[in-house]
């Protein structure tokens, strides 16, 4: 009768562990009250279908019209409604840059967020959904439409900015909006009046986001062997009209403007998420993602908070708002920090490099080798004409476009940058969640509970 209560003990103890062990288990926890996010404009749809989710969501915009959050949370209808609606499809909302109903998406994102931060932050989250696309899926793009097969000798000696301005011409979508905004932002209004600010920004907007990567990437991040060709990539916004003004404001004040429009704040905000300097990845940027940080920063030109690059050095990568930190008083320490995100950002530095070089980060699962990229050795060029003709004198030359780190071998580099190649490991990621999950793990906890059966197995065994 002993031993057949403790056989029992032991198999009760054996199935206990094993259900613990199972994958299911650690699955149905983790993924509980998870919801896949939609656009806003779709979750504000499916909110104003259910009655209590729509008067909240009426009661939360009155409620912020005008008032700060304290004095919002004070109210307990305003607190009981923005509860509610943390547990709707708007609180989990994003948007997509350039999207039909951009800037309804982003609005109704932001009257819900409003309410949820304390005061103005340094770093707002994101209201677009995340990047996935790499860079080397722009060079495979712009190798499509550029060619392949170009000479290395002739590759290296071309002004890359003059060759991307080539290949824009010769896209038709490319040249029209291009043209555009070229002709908008140089148009004098009087003596006193350079241009329209307000119009040129416009087009800008519309050039960066509607024509694709692979062409406006190459004309704002081509590498520069010399001040012709880095004085042409600095004059790819206009800036004397989209950029330079008169007395540089302060940064904050001009965050605050910014934050006042939700296409601009939301532009700022993405940059922040997807720039901001990393100390635990191998390239500093977030996820490792060099994509994302160029895309971001593009989506800022033609907003007040418009960035570009602050001289025509070709040995060095510093952009910067058209702002200073003069006349900050207490509040010096925060501008210079908000600045230091452009101009001492590495993430951003070794993103826009990384383009120039054609190289971008790959993950490799065993023995992860760390390649040098070879930069270009290039011989100085006389400046060349900056006008709208450049597709009209091809000539010899050839429309170069970025090769792949694997494209470039195993050749030593002797310079400072180093361009890490490396690839994904691969495991599950729960959706909603920080946590991974190792395809192994079930296995691995499944060891003890064999030894546990053997070992009651061993006792029924003894005792017969």
């Amino acid at each position: 009768m002993i031993l057949a209560n403790v056989f029992g003990f032991f198999f009760f103890l054996d199935e206990t562990l094993r259900s613990l062990a199972s994958p299911s288990s650690l699955q149905g926890p983790e993924l509980h009250g998870w919801r896949p996010p939609v656009d806003c404009v779709r979750a504000n749809e499916l909110c104003a279908a259910e009655s209590n989710c729509s008067s909240r969501y009426r009661t939360l915009r009155q409620c912020l019209a005008g008032r700060d959050r304290n004095t919002m949370l004070a109210n307990k209808e305003c607190q009981a409604a923005l509860e509610v609606l943390q547990e709707s499809p708007l609180y989990d909302c994003r948007c997509k840059r350039g999207m039909k109903k951009e800037v309804q998406c982003l609005q109704i994102y932001w009257s819900i967020h409003l309410g949820l931060t304390e005061g103005e932050e340094f770093y707002e989250a994101s209201p677009y959904e995340p990047v996935t696309s790499r860079l080397s899926d722009i060079f495979r793009l712009a190798s499509i439409f550029s060619g392949t097969g170009a000479d290395p000798v002739v590759s290296a000696k071309s002004n890359h900015c003059l060759d991307a301005a080539k290949a824009c011409n010769l896209n038709d979508n490319c040249k029209k909006l291009r043209s555009s905004y070229i002709s908008i932002c140089n148009r004098d209004l009087s003596t006193t009046e350079r241009c329209n600010r307000r119009k040129c920004h416009k087009a800008l907007r519309q050039f960066f986001d509607r024509v694709p990567s692979e062409y406006t990437y190459r004309m704002l991040f081509c590498s520069c062997q010399d001040q012709a060709c880095a004085e042409r990539r600095r004059q790819t916004i206009v800036p004397s009209c989209s950029y330079e003004e008169k007395e540089k404001p302060n940064c904050l004040d001009l965050r605050s403007v910014c934050r006042t429009d939700h296409l601009c704040r939301s532009r700022l905000a993405d940059f922040h998420t997807n720039c901001r300097a990393s100390y635990q990845t191998l390239t500093s940027c977030p996820a490792d993602n060099y994509q994302a940080c160029l895309g971001s920063y593009a989506g800022m030109i033609g907003f007040d908070m418009t960035p570009n690059y602050v001289d025509s050095s070709p040995s060095g990568i510093v952009v910067s708002p058209w702002c200073s930190c003069r006349g900050s008083g207490n509040m010096e320490e925060e501008c210079e920090k908000f600045l230091r995100d452009f101009t001492e950002n590495p993430c951003l530095r070794n993103a826009i490099q990384a383009f120039g070089n054609g190289t971008d980060v790959n993950l490799s699962p065993k023995n992860p080798s760390f390649q040098a990229t070879q930069t270009p050795q290039v011989e100085k060029i006389p400046s060349l004409p900056d006008d709208l003709s450049d597709s009209t004198n091809l000539g010899t030359s050839v429309i170069t476009t970025c090769t792949s780190v694997q494209e470039q071998g195993s050749k030593a580099n002797n310079s400072k940058e180093l361009s890490m190649c490396f690839t994904e490991l691969t495991t599950n990621i729960i959706p909603g969640s920080n946590k991974v999950i190792r395809p192994n793990s079930g296995l691995s906890r499944a060891r003890p509970t064999a030894a546990l059966t053997l070992l009651s197995l061993l006792m029924l065994t003894l005792a017969l």
